[in-house]
């Protein structure tokens, strides 16, 4: 919508008396983080506005997490948050960070494309859990770089070390496999945020809200070969078959370009 802000883009300072003090911002959220914590405080921590705001953006979406609703939802003051984040974009950097905790491999894991392959299905289980996080960030996105998402990364270029790849074209691999699955289950929570809004509650819904449309276009016959796959497709409601095999195709066409 025009002029509507994207997800973490309001201002970083806090608005009020917080202006006055030293901007969190400075520094990397992370590094702020890792620093030697202050005297506990029980009723707020980073984890605790994480898994909140988690739980709100689970529940009613991403624009409902709001840095007074946080407040409000954890029974802190308004600015109590500010000790932690320096506003919104933390609070999404945040919760990025602790749904992809949940990105781990088996221990035996270890050949190139089974660590990428395991890695992508494990990507793609996330998001459906939490597809908000298609409307926050990307294979290329500032949110990519938290603790858990480097670690991932981490672990998939060192299953490509050794094989006679250099630096570049390891990260070229990542980065494609990447795109894919951002791609892929970014077009999967577009439908099904689609549905939602629309009511439908099944494929067969939407296939009978979108028929006259459909059948309007196939009496064309400008489509034929879609003509096709709309009569003979015996996969259509199978996401997950569709998302292995592009995954595989993907990883086929690495493994044959560079003959890893």
């Amino acid at each position: 919508m025009a002029g509507k802000k994207p997800a973490g883009a309001e201002d970083r300072k806090p608005s009020g008396s917080a202006t006055d003090a030293p901007d969190p911002a400075a520094v990397s959220l992370w590094e702020r983080l890792d620093r030697p914590a202050p005297a506990p405080r029980a009723t707020l921590t980073p984890q605790k506005i994480a898994a909140t705001a988690v739980r709100i953006a689970d529940a009613e979406g991403i624009d409902a997490v709001t840095m007074r609703r946080l407040a409000t939802e954890l029974g802190v003051a308004p600015m109590a948050a500010y000790r932690y984040v320096s506003g919104k974009g933390d609070v999404l950097d945040l919760m990025t960070d602790a749904v992809y905790a949940d990105l781990t491999l088996p221990d035996d894991t270890e050949n190139w494309r089974d660590v990428m392959r395991a890695n992508a299905l494990r990507t793609r289980e996330i998001v459906l859990r939490h597809p908000w996080l298609t409307q926050i960030s990307s294979p290329q996105s500032l949110r990519a770089l938290t603790p858990n998402r480097m670690a991932a990364a981490e672990r998939a270029l060192s299953a490509l070390d050794g094989l006679g790849l250099d630096v570049d074209a390891m990260m070229a691999v990542l980065g494609t496999v990447n795109s894919y699955v951002h791609g892929a289950v970014s077009a999967e929570c577009a439908h099904h945020f689609l549905m939602r809004e629309q009511g439908w509650t099944s494929p067969d819904e939407v296939r009978v809200a979108l028929a006259p449309q459909m059948s309007y276009l196939m009496s064309t016959g400008r489509y034929p070969t879609y003509h096709r796959y709309l009569h003979e497709a015996t996969r259509k409601d199978d996401p997950q078959w569709r998302f292995e095999t592009g995954l595989d195709s993907v990883l086929d066409g690495i493994a044959a370009r560079l003959g890893i």
